[in-house]
């Protein structure tokens, strides 16, 4: 807590504004004002006692203060010895208070008047406010709650998607866990305040009767109910007509309670059907079927006008009007001008939209009124029974009970044909949902006004087809003088020449109704309401589809304009795609493309709302109760299923587009993660297969190198980590691990692993990234070793880089170092050691890529003891080779000078570094804008210009790129020596036969050295070993048997062997002079007495025979790949050990030394 300054009270005159003008509301009128904390003032001294405090806290007539801005504790700290602050905190009690303080009341009531001076800088949230406004408020203390903690309560604000917001109101933990670490200010914005619907002010938004209700009736209640159901009715019968509606009503009640289950989990935004699905199944869906949908809805939008202008013309028809042909040149040109006046409507904007719509409305209900009182009236006259109008009557309800499907245009109609020309009118249910941004509260919205629609119209529906079936007939001729002469002849169709009755006309329902015109007005009322929805439909779903830029070239499409972000550009591109689809001007050969497409949306409705039930993550947690999940597969099923009934060619076409887009988005990889059931099925589907993976036994036929490689960050290695993933690529688990010294902050550790995520993804590397840190080299491989990998999922093998600088280095680091590989001896697990010519380390080499920090210029923030004013002293503490705060991962040594390069992935630097005042806000969430321009890059990723860079962006020598390719460029004839001299289960042998099996080692020859165990028998040997090899079906082009392998080495290679260990061995007339001598030998276990030395000579002997047949054989070989000795625990100390290992690699080409587990990994067996 800061230190304040002291002051006396003054008059109001001197003392600084308040935040607050107090009204004591108890009698007392007085209003009194007290500066803040911060205020000028003079001091009186640190001899001021508690009634100094409690005269500060309450004004010249003893009563209480309410500035919330004072705080006496602050007051406290400043002026009282450390000792004298318990008795004066508890002088706070009433037991202990003055007596004009043990009068008063805990609470007070008052008014609080904000002053408008302060009120901007004010940190006091709206919250605070409203809660000072009311009548009783605890002033115990005289402040809010959240001061005088860091915690953030639980607050709606703090959950938004908004990193800011975020932020701003929840501490971090570190800002909570580090005792001085100064946070942010976290009151800084006005709580309560949504910032979605901050710039809400005048925006349009809809309830859900105005929203959804009365869109999705209007929609349903579209062309189909004036010129269809009749015909529906004369085609399919009235069961099969209650069969069909029916059935088009259990598809749609499914969708809407799938979608209700989608829309209840969560917030939802604008996008409708295109949101739900790409929220919950993730983008290649939602893109997909976002981009169908629209197209569906433009579609549609043609085949409502086309239904208006097919009224329009039924209604000229009856005037004798025609403007060209009176066929369909007129609905192409009544078609367009329609279309172009709905685009005027929807571009002024929602809400004269949603004016258009209520008056729609009101005419369609009295339009279908008028229906069904005409039924009961019965016909007007008799041209209304000559046109087949009856009236209700037993006769025609019967012969009207059962199909009669015929013929028209040369297509032989049957149930799903008909249902695919009257599915459409199912359709209307996504109308309030795809305008999901304009309406108050989708939640609520769409499942009670959709559902409650489906139940209305479907009543309807079925009502109106009992209507005309039983008071209609199928055929009538309109020969008035048949109906007028009391005969039924003008039922008698035998000639063809009937042009009346459910079958042969559409106009059946302005027939029956009692006034004929408002059938018309209804009808028009219906189309151009359903057009008019989808117009606004299709550009809204665009509109998100092209903000989210899952496709290329599209974003254009995604501005809004005016206060409601109107998509104008959707709406031109909507009318242009309904103008062509309006110039076909054939409503029945729309309507089953129409229904395709809805299917399709309908069918990932149900599907999403399956699967999230199927993969159960925990935030699948919808409010609306009234759905299964088997019930939403069967809706995905019947949706297929209708799709092939209906059309087999045309919803292949559908799945094939879905399947086109879907891929277009798979490979563009967008940069989204919006949580999706896909993500949380692939968890599930990763622990159920390694959970089932654990049952399995083991078998030597599948066994796989599984590789933990010490290779730092995977940047600074990248050969090491090319060779590992050339052994596990599609094969096996690689995992790079990283040790690092000292502790460091959760961001540090976030921004190396997205860093490592991200050279990964770039490189196609498919591996996993451990870091651990707070220890030594050896604690932190020791935990790599036992912590990494879950079940069977755990590596077996352990790759480090060779130790060049081991001579040179201290001694405790080769300790460590040698340590590791008994460890992982001890594991039962596998090594190998990679050594290259040039060494392995390329961290001073190569530069940032992609916008990255090198890791030498990120801090590793600040320490749990740390404040942000500690930073300079971390800078001095790296400075002093203190290296706790800052982390290299390097010796700052150029590649080339392979003799000082350690691959202790933990090593500080010595050398100063530069530490950012700010500890990395930017790179952590630069890392999420990474992938995106990889994916973007033109360059190939074969060329490895592209891929590696030097400091500043400089490109490298093309030796360089050629070392560091060295295992992932192509090779042509190369050659691998393996040498396996022990059996140590194989493994020896597997590894290079892996590396022969790629692509780029693929025309590569493998020769085999092994040891002959008695000269006499070389040929006999040999020829087993050919045996074996061939039984273990691996090709092999030259094998050699070393025969006198316990040959005296030469002179000079015992000389190079007692040059390499000079400094390392103390001979025994060292010890036999001092005990100082003796007693270093015993403590220092990196160095060699004579005794040791006579104890391996044999082995030393074979080590450097060894090393005379490798520059005699391999020296010209691409790799060599050889049996790593054994390091016998108290026998071999580590520099003799890394000695035998430089004798052997040493100026050799690229080097692996490899040690098996003793266990078989090779069978000849099937």
């Amino acid at each position: 807590m800061s230190d304040t300054t002291s002051f006396e009270l003054g008059s109001a005159s001197d003392r600084p504004p308040n935040r607050f003008q107090v009204n004591p509301v108890n009698g007392n009128s007085r209003k009194t004002q007290v500066a803040t904390a911060d205020g000028a003032g003079t001091g009186t001294g640190d001899s001021e006692g508690p009634h100094e405090v409690y005269r500060r806290l309450t004004n010249i007539d003893g009563e209480l203060l309410e500035d919330d801005a004072f705080d006496a504790t602050q007051m406290l700290n400043k002026h009282q010895p450390r000792q004298q602050r318990q008795s004066i905190k508890s002088s706070f009690r009433d037991k202990d208070k003055p007596s004009r303080f043990r009068d008063l009341q805990t609470t007070t009531r008052f008014q609080v008047d904000p002053r408008s001076g302060d009120s901007d800088e004010s940190n006091d949230s709206q919250e605070e406010r409203e809660l000072l406004d009311s009548e009783i408020y605890d002033t115990k203390y005289g402040k809010s709650f959240r001061h005088f903690t860091r915690e953030a309560l639980p607050r709606l604000d703090n959950y938004r998607n908004m990193m800011s917001i975020q932020a701003a109101y929840r501490p971090t933990l570190d800002e909570l866990h580090n005792a001085t670490l100064t946070g942010k200010n976290t009151h800084s914005l006005t709580r309560n305040q949504d910032p979605e619907s901050g710039a809400m002010n005048g925006i349009l938004k809809f309830g859900w009767i105005k929203g959804v209700l009365i869109r999705c009736l209007l929609n349903i209640w579209g062309v189909m109910l004036f010129l269809r159901l009749s015909w529906v009715v004369g085609q399919a019968g009235i069961i099969e007509g209650f069969v069909l509606i029916l059935t088009t009503t259990a598809v749609t009640t499914i969708t809407a309670l799938s979608m209700s289950a989608i829309s209840t989990n969560g917030v939802i935004k604008g996008g409708g059907t295109y949101y739900m699905i790409s929220r919950s199944l993730g983008p290649e869906f939602g893109g997909s079927i976002g981009l169908i949908f629209s197209l569906a809805n433009a579609v549609a939008c043609a085949m409502y006008v086309v239904g208006f202008c097919e009224s329009m013309l039924a209604m000229m028809t009856d005037f004798d009007w025609k403007i060209v042909d009176g066929g369909v040149q007129d609905v192409r040109i009544i078609g367009c001008v329609t279309i172009l006046l709905l685009l005027i409507i929807v571009v002024v904007g929602m809400e004269w939209e949603a004016k258009a719509q209520i008056g729609l409305l009101i005419i369609l209900l009295v339009a279908i009124a008028d229906f069904v009182i005409g039924s009961f009236i019965g016909p007007k006259n008799e041209l209304d029974r000559a046109k087949g109008f009856l009236g209700y009557n037993g006769t025609t309800f019967s012969t009207n009970l059962f199909a009669d499907y015929r013929e028209e245009k040369g297509v032989q109609h049957d149930f799903f044909s008909v249902f695919a020309i009257f599915f459409p009118a199912a359709t209307g249910i996504l109308a309030g949902a795809n305008i999901s941004g304009d309406l108050k509260d989708p939640q609520k919205s769409i499942p009670k006004g959709t559902i409650l629609a489906i139940v209305i119209t479907t009543a309807t529906y079925l009502i109106m087809v009992l209507q005309c079936g039983g008071a209609v007939v199928r055929d009538a001729t309109g020969n008035i003088t048949d109906a007028i002469n009391g005969s039924y002849a003008f039922l008698d169709c035998a000639d063809g020449g009937c042009k009346f009755g459910l079958q042969n006309s559409f106009q059946v329902i302005e027939l029956v109704s009692g006034f004929g015109p408002l059938i018309y007005a209804g009808c028009f009322a219906a189309t151009l309401s359903s057009a008019l929805a989808s117009l606004v439909s299709a550009p809204k779903v665009f509109q998100a589809l092209c903000k989210d830029e899952l496709y290329p070239k599209i974003v254009w499409f995604a501005k809004g304009f005016g206060k409601n972000n109107e998509p104008v550009r959707g709406y031109v591109l909507t009318f242009i795609i309904a103008s062509a689809f309006i110039l076909i001007g054939e409503l029945n050969l729309i309507a089953p493309l129409i229904s395709n497409f809805f299917l399709a949306a309908y069918m990932l409705i149900n599907f999403s709302t399956f699967h999230a039930s199927l993969a159960k993550p925990v935030g699948w947690r919808p409010t609306f109760k009234y759905y299964n999940m088997w019930l939403s597969l069967l809706g995905s099923i019947l949706c297929v299923a209708v799709m092939f009934l209906i059309s087999w060619a045309t919803a292949l076409i559908t799945f094939s587009v879905v399947l086109a887009l879907y891929l277009i988005v798979a490979y563009r990889k967008p940069d989204v993660n919006w949580g999706s059931t896909t993500q949380a099925q692939t968890y599930k589907n990763a622990l159920m297969s390694v959970q089932q993976l654990n049952n399995v036994e083991e078998h030597v036929k599948n066994y796989r190198p599984q590789i933990l490689v010490l290779s730092g960050l995977p940047n600074t290695r990248p050969v090491l980590v090319d060779l590992a993933y050339m052994l596990t690529k599609n094969l096996s688990l690689l995992v790079c691990g990283h040790v690092l010294r000292g502790s460091s902050s959760q961001k540090y550790r976030t921004y190396l692993q997205e860093r490592a995520a991200n050279w990964f993804r770039k490189h196609r590397v498919k591996g996993f990234y451990a870091l651990v840190d707070g220890e030594d080299f050896e604690s932190g491989t020791r935990a790599l070793m036992q912590a990494t990998g879950i079940g069977k999922l755990k590596p077996n093998i352990l790759l480090l880089g060779y130790k060049t600088d081991w001579q040179t280095c201290e001694h405790k680091e080769l300790d460590q170092y040698f340590n590791v590989m008994h460890k992982a001896l001890d594991m039962y697990l596998s090594v190998a050691i990679l050594r290259v010519p040039q060494g392995l380390d390329c961290s001073q080499l190569l530069g940032s890529q992609d916008g990255w920090k090198t890791v030498s210029e990120v801090p590793r923030t600040l320490q749990p003891n740390e404040s942000s004013g500690d930073l300079q002293a971390a800078d001095s503490s790296a400075r002093n080779g203190l290296g706790g705060s800052i982390d290299s991962l390097s010796r700052n040594v150029s590649v080339s000078q392979a003799s000082s390069t350690s691959d202790l992935s933990f090593i500080a630097s010595n050398q100063a570094k530069d530490v950012s005042g700010s500890p990395d806000p930017l790179e952590a969430k630069a890392a999420n804008v990474v992938p995106n321009t990889l994916r973007k890059s033109k360059l190939k990723h074969d060329d490895p210009a592209s891929l590696y860079k030097g400091p500043g962006g400089v490109e490298l020598s093309k030796e360089i790129l050629s070392d560091l390719t060295q295992f992932t460029r192509k090779r042509s004839h190369a050659v691998i020596d393996v040498w396996w001299l022990y059996d140590d289960g194989g493994l020896t042998l597997l590894l290079p036969y892996i590396i022969s099996t790629r692509r780029t080692w693929q025309s590569c020859k493998l020769r085999v050295y092994a040891l002959a165990n008695k000269n006499s028998e070389l040929e006999f040997e040999q020829r087993s070993m050919a045996s074996l090899l061939s039984k273990f079906r691996i090709d092999y082009s030259d094998l050699t048997l070393i025969p006198d392998i316990t040959k005296k080495p030469l002179e000079s290679s015992t000389q190079f062997f007692n040059e390499l260990i000079k400094d390392f061995v103390v001979s025994e007339k060292d010890t036999e002079n001092g005990n100082s001598s003796r007693a270093t030998l015993n403590e220092d276990e990196t160095l060699i007495s004579d005794d040791d030395l006579l104890a391996v000579q044999d082995k030393t002997n074979r080590y450097l025979r060894l090393r005379e047949y490798l520059r005699e054989q391999s020296t010209k070989s691409d790799l060599v790949v050889m049996t790593l000795p054994m390091p016998r625990k108290n026998i071999v100390s580590a520099p003799l050990y890394m000695a035998w290992l430089e004798s052997l690699s040493r100026d050799m080409p690229p080097f692996l030394f490899v040690r098996g587990n003793q266990t078989s990994v090779l069978t000849f067996y099937s």
